[in-house]
């Protein structure tokens, strides 16, 4: 437990209120205060937790005790009064255990909620580095992710990738930009077997020709929360070995692993 007023609070406040109770001894029993020390012993459990509530716990019966002795014309406790301390003790042992418990609880779910936050930012740093377009749906298709890369090849804007467009979304997208090399006839027969794939599952991978040279496979892999992860992986070069050689270096320059420069160069063309 750290020393500061979250921990000190409780038992303060306690000490404060067994204090306060000296100059009433004559019109209230200290039980009569039982009620409040069960509050504070409570408070100090949410704010500080078990050893702060412990210790308001051992101060509240220590005042009990000294204000009950203060109230005695003879020395000793009755068996009247053994029992009320028992019942005291009880209900603010328990009351700081279960207050200490729930904010232990509160505690760790938060550092498991920020761990996950930090690991799903290091994925989705790592994940814009690669030359692989991501695009991760949910159960209704939504895409929750998309990474750099998928960003790059379809000139898909920032502020539009970040609104967890639809997958349709993202396919009209393609096909009102020209990203596909197909005739304006075969675009929607395209974008339907596409969508018919993500809703199955279908892992077949296909390949999908760009309009700038580029090649990418399509895979779609069935995720066990309902979801789906897209994956588009370059493959100009395996696909167009068999183009003319005249062509070759046009092909190789399309290759920028590294920072995808040249469809950044297209987007700042168009």
């Amino acid at each position: 437990m750290r020393f500061g007023w979250r921990a000190i609070c409780g038992p303060v406040l306690t000490a404060a209120f067994a204090l306060l109770a000296i100059p009433l001894d004559r019109h209230a029993s200290a039980f009569a205060l039982a009620p409040l020390f069960v509050c504070v012993v409570a408070l100090a459990g949410s704010i500080s937790g078990f050893a702060s509530a412990f210790g308001s716990t051992a101060i509240a019966m220590i005042g009990a005790t000294l204000l009950t002795l203060s109230q005695r014309s003879t020395s000793g406790f009755s068996a009247a009064d053994f029992a009320q301390f028992g019942l005291l003790a009880l209900t603010t042992a328990g009351a700081a255990a279960i207050t200490g418990l729930m904010r232990q609880r509160l505690v760790d779910a938060f550092a498991a909620e920020r761990r996950n936050h930090a690991t799903a930012v290091r994925l989705s740093a790592a994940l814009d580095q690669v030359d692989i377009g991501i695009v991760l749906l949910d159960a209704e298709t939504r895409a929750e992710f998309i990474n750099r890369a998928f960003r790059d090849y379809f000139a898909l804007p920032d502020e539009k990738a970040d609104d967890k467009p639809p997958f349709i979304a993202l396919m009209y997208h393609g096909r009102d930009t020209g990203a596909f090399e197909l005739p304006e006839e075969e675009l929607g027969v395209f974008i339907a077997q596409r969508m018919e794939m993500v809703r199955t599952g279908d892992a077949t991978p296909i390949n999908i020709a760009l309009r700038n040279g580029e090649v990418l496979r399509f895979v779609c892999t069935a995720l066990p929360d309902g979801g789906r992860m897209l994956s588009y992986t370059p493959v100009t070069d395996l696909v167009r070995h068999t183009d003319a050689p005249d062509r070759a270096d046009y092909y190789r320059s399309l290759r920028d692993p590294a920072g995808q420069k040249l469809i950044r160069y297209l987007r700042v063309a168009e």
